[in-house]
């Protein structure tokens, strides 16, 4: 209670508590790597035992997450998040999405990354009686996906090798090459990788702060597609860098 008292006048009031929980999720958000106790206790100006008190709580219900002393954005601001930007998403590619269906009469997708893993929000099928149908809103884990590739290759070093090392040791080589492919082109492949006798082609939609939050991918039957892949992948990019510069003009995150 003494401690507290020295907190300053700015945190006085019966809204004290929820004005730091505020200010703790804007610095967390704020930082790349993440921020420590001491960090947050000084920039709060208040006690460190008071501000622990408040991440344990926090990280409890996944608004934070600890990671080797640092606190980061947890899962369950995404989930806060997701509807509004998940519709903001499928509204502004529905256009592109619904136009490369029309050019290639393959099945196009919108995904995007809820909690980490790949769920498809929005699809165009193939008039084909053969063609590819996702099941959308199902969680997938990202790699070896298109749009967990286009993702992960968009995330820092350091955050790309821990994901690495929860792979299987053989799977490594294969992983640093794909994702290597799609820093360099910004394109990402999957060549019956996930489904056998399946193929697609995806481009990175980015937000109004250039990060990856999604990607448009055009997916088919090997038979009729595999052959075509690096033909349509440069309508496939126009369009997803389409999406992002509207996702730009508008400010959608």
């Amino acid at each position: 209670m003494a401690e507290d008292a020295l907190a300053g006048s700015r945190w006085e009031g019966p809204h004290r508590g929820v004005e730091r929980i505020a200010t703790i999720l804007r610095m967390v958000s704020a930082s790349a790597e993440g921020l420590r106790l001491a960090d947050l206790a000084k920039g709060l100006d208040a006690p460190r035992s008071s501000v622990h008190s408040l991440l344990k709580g926090l990280v409890s219900v996944d608004f934070l997450t600890e990671r080797d002393g640092r606190y980061v954005i947890g899962t369950g601001v995404a989930r806060l998040l997701t509807p509004q930007r998940v519709a903001s998403l499928i509204d502004t590619a529905r256009e592109e999405i619904e136009a490369l269906n029309r050019l290639f009469n393959e099945t196009v997708l919108l995904g995007t990354v809820v909690d980490e893993e790949v769920v498809y929000v929005l699809q165009v099928e193939s008039s084909h009686s053969i063609h590819y149908t996702a099941k959308l809103g199902e969680p997938r884990p990202p790699y070896p996906t298109t749009t967990g590739k286009l993702v992960l290759a968009s995330r820092d070093d350091a955050w790309v090798a821990s994901f690495r090392e929860s792979l299987p040791p053989g799977e490594r080589a294969e992983f640093d090459r794909q994702i290597g492919m799609v820093r360099r082109t910004g394109l990402a492949y999957n060549r019956e990788e996930t489904v056998k006798g399946v193929t697609a082609v995806a481009a990175g939609v980015n937000d109004r702060d250039g990060a990856t939050v999604g990607a448009i991918v055009v997916v088919g039957p090997v038979y009729r597609m595999g052959d075509r892949l690096e033909q349509m992948a440069p309508d496939v990019g126009a369009a997803a860098e389409r999406v992002s510069r509207r996702l730009a003009r508008l400010g959608i995150e």
